[in-house]
C-alpha cells in the first residue's frame, strides 16, 4: 500500500486562535443527510418525486398499481421556488386545498385525492411530493439517548421521583440565552436561568442574538414544554447559568473564556454548579500542559466540577477525506469530558448510529517545543465519547443571526416566537447531551467525582461498529446504562475512599442496554491519555485516580509499545491496553487493530510522518496542522 499524503489545511481556522461554536451558519454545508441517500434534481433527472409511502399498492388481482380516488391524503409539496398560480389552480380543480405554507422552504402542506399525486408531481416547478407523516410527540433526543428510560427512579422511603436535573446547577458558556424562550421555566413559569454574566464587553444584553447558546442550553436543560414534550432537553429542570462569552457575531477571546471559566471557579458554591458546558473552542496549539484554557479546565474539575467541551468539526478537509489530529481546545484538556458527534439517522433505535464526517478526531496535536527546537505532541486519544449531534431541534432565540441568515434552519413555529425551534448541527450540538447527562448522574448520586462521572459516561457507552477510538473514543452516551450504574453506586465516594474499597452497593449491573428494540454491550472501559483502560474493577472498586485533583491517565505508563499501571492509583484488574482499535460493536478490545499506543507516547512523532492507519488515510504528521507559526488573540465562532 502507498502511503497517502492528504494535504495540510489550506484554512487558517485551524491553525489561529479561534473560539468558535462547534455549530455555525455554514451548519447546512456541514450536516449529514438524516436519510443516507441525498435527493439532488440536477443529478437525478429521472427520480421519482413522489415518496414510497404515498404510492399506491398493486391490487389484488393484478401488478398495477391503482390509486383509490375516494382516498384523501396529506403531503408536503417541495418547489423549485415559491409555490404558483398554477399549483394553487391544480388544487381547485382537483378539489385539494392548501394547509399551510411554509415560504422559508419553497414548500406548502396539502390536502388532496389520492388520484390526484401522480398529475401533481408532473406539474411544473414541482420538485418533491412527501407524506405529511405524523410526529411522536415523545422527543428523539431524550429517547435515542436512554434518557426516557430512566426518567422515573425510586425514592428513598418509597414512591418514585423524577430525574431531570432539579437542584443542579449547568453552566453555559456560550453566546448567551434568549430569557423569553420558555424552554426555560419551570413548572411554575420562572425562569430556570438563574444567573447572567457577559464576558465580551458588549453593551447587548446577555440574550442570544447570535443564537448559538440558547439551542445548545435547551438541548442540556430544555423543558419540553413546547409542541408536547418533542424537544425536551436531557436534564429538563436543572437551573441554567447564563456566561456569554461570544458576541453577536459568535467571536470571543479567550480573556473572555478565561473570564467565565473564572466567575464559575468563584461562584459554584452559590448556584451549585456541578456542570460546565463549553461548546466552543480555539485550534489547540499549545500543549494542555500550557494552554491556559486547559489549565483553567483543570482548576475546575480539581474542584469537583465536570467539564464537557467540543471536540471541533474539523474531521475532514475541503477535499472531503478523512483528517486526524485537529481536536479544540479545551477538547485536547485530559481532565475535560471531550464530546464528538453522531447521526442518528432520525432513528429512536441505534442500529443505524454512526460519528459524523466532520467529527474532529484524534489523537490531540497540541505541543510544546524544548529548547533544542524539538516539538513534543501531546498525542491523546480524544474525543473521550459522542453523542448525537447531527440536525438537532432545539430552542431558536428570537430574530437571532444564525436563522436570518440561513432560514432553512428553522424547524418549528405555533406563531409564538417564544416557541420557536431550529436545527442545528456539530459536535457543539453533541456537548451539552453529555453535559444534560453529568447533571442526571449527580442529581441519582451526588458524591460522584468529576473522574467518577467521566468513567461511568464511557464505561456505559455503546462501541460503534467501523469508528475507531480516535473518532469516538469509548463509544456513544448510553444515558440509561449511565444512570443504572451510578444509583449502585456508593453515596460517599467524596469523601476520601482508599484504593480498592467497594464501590457497589447492590449486585454487578449487566452489561447490556435496549433502546427502541435494539440492544447493545457497554464498552467496559474508558479513554486514559494515550491509551484506554478496561476491567470489570473500574465500577466494583475505588480507583485513586477518582480523587480531586488526578485524571484517569495518571498512573499509566505507555513508552516504546510498553503500558505499566501504577499499583498506588489502579487496582491490579484494571487492563491498559498497547493499542487503539477499530471497534466491531463489542465491548473495548475487540475489533481490528488500528494504531499502537507506543507510538502515541514517543514523543511527539506520530507514525513517523509516513506509516498508514488501517484505513488508508495518512495519520501522522502530515495530516495535522497546528506549527504555531499562526496565531491571533481572537477566538471565533463556528467550524
Amino acid at each position: 500500500m502507498n502511503p497517502k499524503r492528504t494535504p495540510l489545511l489550506t484554512t487558517l481556522l485551524c491553525l489561529t486562535l479561534l473560539l468558535v461554536p462547534c455549530a455555525g451558519p455554514w451548519l447546512a454545508a456541514h450536516a449529514e443527510d438524516s436519510d443516507p441517500v441525498s435527493f439532488n434534481a440536477g443529478q437525478h433527472a429521472a427520480v421519482v418525486k413522489i415518496s414510497s409511502d404515498l404510492r399506491p399498492s398493486p391490487s389484488a388481482d393484478s401488478q398495477a398499481r391503482t390509486w383509490s380516488a375516494a382516498e384523501s391524503v396529506r403531503a408536503i409539496v417541495q418547489t423549485e421556488g415559491q409555490p404558483n398560480a398554477l399549483l394553487q389552480q391544480f388544487l381547485a380543480v382537483r378539489e385539494g386545498r392548501v394547509l399551510r405554507r411554509f415560504n422559508s422552504f419553497r414548500a406548502v402542506a396539502v390536502e388532496l385525492p389520492a388520484d390526484a399525486l401522480a398529475a401533481l408531481a408532473e406539474l411544473p416547478g414541482v420538485r418533491y411530493i412527501s407524506k405529511d407523516r405524523r410526529t411522536r410527540l415523545l422527543g428523539h433526543v431524550s429517547l435515542t439517548t436512554g434518557t426516557d428510560a430512566v426518567r422515573t427512579q425510586p425514592a428513598t422511603g418509597g414512591g418514585n421521583y423524577t430525574l431531570d436535573g432539579t437542584g443542579i446547577g449547568i453552566a453555559v458558556i456560550d453566546s448567551g440565552i434568549s430569557h423569553s424562550h420558555d424552554s426555560f421555566n419551570d413548572s411554575n413559569s420562572n425562569s430556570r436561568i438563574v444567573a447572567d454574566v457577559d464576558f465580551t464587553g458588549s453593551t447587548s444584553s446577555t440574550d442570544d442574538p447570535f443564537g448559538h447558546g440558547t439551542h445548545v442550553a435547551a438541548l442540556a436543560a430544555g423543558n419540553g414544554s413546547i409542541a408536547s414534550g418533542a424537544y425536551t432537553g436531557v436534564a429538563p429542570n436543572a437551573n441554567i447559568i447564563n456566561l456569554r462569552a461570544l458576541d453577536d457575531d459568535g467571536v470571543g477571546t479567550t480573556s473572555g473564556l478565561l473570564g467565565a471559566l473564572e466567575w464559575v471557579l468563584d461562584n459554584r458554591a452559590t448556584y451549585n454548579i456541578r456542570v460546565v458546558n463549553i461548546s466552543l473552542g480555539a485550534a489547540a496549539v499549545d500543549s494542555y500542559l500550557y494552554d491556559p484554557v486547559c489549565l483553567a479546565v483543570r482548576e475546575l474539575v480539581d474542584a469537583g466540577l465536570v467539564v464537557v467541551a467540543a471536540a471541533g468539526n474539523e474531521g475532514k478537509n475541503e477535499d472531503g477525506d478523512k483528517v486526524y489530529g485537529l481536536i479544540h481546545s479545551p477538547g485536547n484538556e485530559p481532565s475535560a469530558i471531550t464530546v464528538g458527534a453522531t447521526n442518528t439517522f432520525d432513528t429512536d433505535a441505534r442500529d443505524d448510529d454512526g460519528v459524523t464526517t466532520y467529527s474532529s478526531r484524534g489523537p490531540t496535536r497540541s505541543y510544546w517545543t524544548d529548547t533544542s527546537n524539538v516539538v513534543h505532541h501531546d498525542n491523546l486519544v480524544k474525543p473521550d465519547l459522542v453523542a448525537p449531534g447531527n440536525k438537532l431541534v432545539s430552542a431558536q432565540s428570537a430574530g437571532n443571526a444564525i436563522v436570518t441568515a440561513h432560514t432553512d434552519l428553522a424547524a418549528y413555529s405555533d406563531g409564538n416566537p417564544d416557541h420557536a425551534m431550529m436545527r442545528l448541527s456539530g459536535t457543539s450540538m453533541a456537548t451539552p447531551l453529555v453535559a444534560g447527562a453529568a447533571a442526571l448522574l449527580l442529581q441519582a448520586n451526588p458524591s460522584l467525582t468529576p473522574n467518577m462521572v467521566k468513567t461511568i459516561l464511557m464505561y456505559t457507552s455503546q462501541p460503534l461498529a467501523g469508528f475507531n477510538m480516535f473518532e469516538q473514543g469509548a463509544g456513544q452516551l448510553n444515558v440509561e446504562g449511565a444512570i443504572r450504574l451510578a444509583t449502585l453506586m456508593r453515596t460517599d465516594c467524596s469523601s476520601g475512599l482508599a484504593l480498592g474499597d467497594s464501590l457497589l452497593t447492590g449486585s454487578t449491573p449487566t452489561h447490556l442496554t435496549t433502546i427502541a428494540s435494539y440492544q447493545f454491550p457497554w464498552a467496559g472501559g474508558a479513554v486514559a491519555g494515550h491509551t484506554y483502560v478496561s476491567g470489570l474493577e473500574l465500577i466494583t472498586d475505588y480507583q485513586k485516580v477518582y480523587d480531586l485533583g488526578t485524571m484517569l491517565s495518571d498512573g499509566i505508563l505507555a513508552s516504546d509499545g510498553i503500558l505499566a499501571s501504577d499499583a498506588t492509583l489502579y487496582t491490579e484488574g484494571i487492563l491498559a491496553s498497547d493499542s487503539i482499535w477499530t471497534s466491531d460493536g463489542d465491548p473495548l478490545g475487540n475489533g481490528s487493530f488500528f494504531l499502537g499506543t507506543g507510538i502515541l507516547a514517543s514523543d511527539g512523532i506520530l507514525a513517523s510522518d509516513g506509516i498508514l492507519a488501517s484505513d488508508g488515510i495518512l495519520a501522522s504528521d502530515g495530516i495535522l496542522a497546528s506549527d504555531g507559526t499562526t496565531t491571533t488573540d481572537t477566538l471565533t465562532g463556528g467550524d
